[in-house]
Formats: structure tokens, sequence, C-alpha cells
């Protein structure tokens, strides 16, 4: 794993913790999305298709840090949108590191170089840039050309400097498994510390719907890649060997959507980071009220093929913890690549897809269309 000891066993005591305690749900990772607002329009994603109002809204400072203090996480991911636009990010994420609590601040690298001097190398700190592949394939993903090399280029500067840095990787249907284990080589050559990998998400309002992985594919994708990289043990990854293992179609999980809570501009997010279905106005509703039985693969059509880390890693963690010496096991074998794969859920029950996203839009429109213009402004929190 690509996890420095320190940060395992402030994590591992944190999940012990909750383990020990019976707690049915609590959470691993806060998603914190400050702004919708991003300097790219990749094919692939469905985070950006708000009209300009919304695009313009940033959550605050304090709202930020309030919604680490109410989930209590000992990770916090942020996201976006490019968080980098937001003009008090810095802030943001000093105050996440004085809580002690590790942050992971992802960006496309477009403005990473220019705004280094903002940050200080801390072991609470991971750069999270978004690389999709190798030149060809990364450039295509975000649809500009150029990007892959500022995005390295950023990458050095960042560990010249003494940073931590990642990389999260999304692979899609057209990835081909020689270039994604060619690249992530690469990338551990450039001195990157981990690799976050995940299949991607059919976001519904996402322009391109025809590259997106069904499960049996994402399974024999990751098969073929880890069997070019010594079971996967050539590589370090910011995630745990069950998850990967997982993803190799080895093991069987339910979606833990609770596992990655995410707070937006809208609010607290129903049920996780992917599906806008409804919002919270506090993180005791989203954790108290919400039905998660409605949701995941088999439960719900638009899970149906997702085996995206952030409902699966911590149904992966939590399985490590019932079964140590399964995980054991796996980490020290590494992923398998051959055989029969696990039982996978069945959809015979799955309820039909919903479809709310114009419906809480038009909700926040017509509140910011009748608030002051001086208090929408300080609700903006830095403006674009």
């Amino acid at each position: 794993m690509g996890i420095p000891l320190q940060q395992q066993i402030r994590i591992g005591a944190y999940l012990l913790k909750n383990h020990l305690m019976g707690t049915k749900r609590y959470p691993m990772v806060l998603m914190l999305e400050p702004l919708f607002r991003c300097n790219l329009a990749c094919a692939g994603c469905g985070k950006i298709d708000y009209p300009d109002e919304i695009l313009n809204q940033r959550l605050s400072v304090a709202d930020c840090l309030q919604a680490v203090d109410d989930s209590g996480v000992p990770v916090v991911s942020i996201a976006g949108g490019e968080p980098l636009l937001h003009k008090e990010m810095a802030e943001v994420v000093q105050g996440i590191i004085d809580r002690k609590k590790y942050v992971y601040l992802c960006t496309n690298a477009l403005l990473m170089e220019k705004k280094l001097d903002q940050y200080k190398p801390s072991p609470f700190l991971i750069w999270s840039v978004h690389l999709d592949g190798d030149r060809e394939d990364h450039d295509r993903s975000v649809c500009q050309d150029g990007v892959y090399d500022r995005a390295v280029k950023a990458i050095k500067a960042a560990k010249a400097r003494g940073f931590r840095v990642n990389i999260n990787c999304t692979l899609f249907n057209n990835a081909d498994p020689e270039r994604v284990a060619n690249f992530f080589d690469d990338v551990k050559a450039m001195g990157v510390d981990a690799i976050t990998v995940s299949p991607g998400y059919a976001y519904e309002r996402a322009p391109d719907q025809q590259h997106f992985l069904n499960r049996q594919t994402t399974k024999q994708l990751f098969r073929d890649i880890f069997k070019r990289g010594d079971k996967g043990k050539r590589w370090s990854f910011s995630q745990s060997s069950m998850f990967l293992d997982f993803l190799a179609g080895n093991q069987t999980y339910h979606c833990t959507p609770w596992g990655n809570p995410t707070r937006t501009y809208f609010g607290w997010q129903r049920p996780c980071y992917l599906l806008g279905e409804g919002y919270a106005q506090t993180y005791k509703e989203l954790m108290e009220e919400t039905d998660w039985d409605k949701y995941g693969t088999g439960n719900y059509e638009k899970c149906a093929n997702c085996m995206v880390h952030s409902g699966y890693e911590a149904s992966a963690v939590k399985d490590m913890f019932r079964n140590p010496l399964k995980a054991f096991i796996v980490g020290m074998r590494g992923i398998r690549t051959e055989g029969p794969m696990a039982p996978e859920i069945s959809l015979d029950r799955q309820r039909p897809a919903e479809f709310v996203f114009s419906s809480h839009v038009q909700k926040a429109l017509e509140k910011l269309r009748h608030t002051p213009k001086v208090a929408a402004a300080k609700g903006a929190g830095g403006g674009k």
C-alpha cells in the first residue's frame, strides 16, 4: 500500500474504535465538494452541468470545516469542480491539517504549479492529481491537448518541494491493459507516492455515455492490468488490497455509501458522491434519515454497474476487520488474476431509476434569485 505507516495507524485506530463499539454506520472519508466550477469540460464528467448561477457558488471556509467537524472523519478528499479555483482553498486545507486530518487535494493540475507557494509540505497533505492514462489517453479523456504534460510538470515541481503526490486515475471501456500497466510504471518512475484507481461511473448528465464500464468488463480489465504488474504488487496504491481484489472480481461486496459522505453547495448529498438523489441539511439528518437500503447494486438501477471506490472501499475495509487472515493472504499473495470470479449480485429486484436532478437545481436557483445580492456574494465564500 502507498500509505505511510503513521497514516495507517491513525486511520486504523479510528476504524477499530468504531468496529469495537459496534457502530452500524460510520464514515471513513469525507468527500468535500466546495464548488462545481471547473476549468476543464471532460466528456465523462457529470459534475459541471449546472447553470452559471450555481457554478459561481462556493462553500465558505467555515462551511467546509464544519463539515469536517460534523462527520468526524480521519480523511477528507476535496474534489469538485476544480478546488484550486476557490480563492480560500489554502485556508480550508490548513484548517483540516490543523485538525490532524489527512486531506487529499484533488486537482487537474492546470493551476497547481502556480498555487504551490500557498501550501506547505505536511504528512497530512496529499496532492491528488487527475491522470487517466498516458499523454494520448489522458488528453483525450479531458478533451484538451497538453493537459498531461502540464500535470506531469506540476507533479515534478511538487515532489521537488517535498510534497506527497498521488494520482487519481479513472478507467473507461476503451482502456488497454498493456497501456495502463505501462502508464502505472511511468508514474512510479516520476516518484508519485501512490495511485488511486477506479472504474468510471456512468453519470447520468455526462456528455459521453458510451464509454462507461459494466461490472463484468471492469473485473476483466483489472485482472488484465494486475497480471502485468506482478498481481498488482509492482505498484503502490492508496487503496486497500481487498478493494483491489474486489475490482478483479474476487470478492462480492455490497455498497457502503455512508462510508464516504459528501458535502456540496446543495447540502449533504444523498446517497453518495456519485448520485444526487436529494440533500440533507445536516450530517445527522443524512446519516439517520436516509433510506440506505434503497441504493446500491441490486437495489437501484442507477447503481447496477458501479464498482467505484467511494462506494466500495469502505465495504472492503469492513471485510478486512472481519476477516484479517483473508486480508493478510490477499496482501501477501497479490491480486488473483485467474480462475472463477466471485458470484455477482442479482439485479432482479432492483427498483427503476428516478431522475431528480432538475428539481433540486431549480430549488437552488429560486433561492439564489430571491436572495439579496450582498448576502449572496457573502455566501459564495470566495467568488470565482
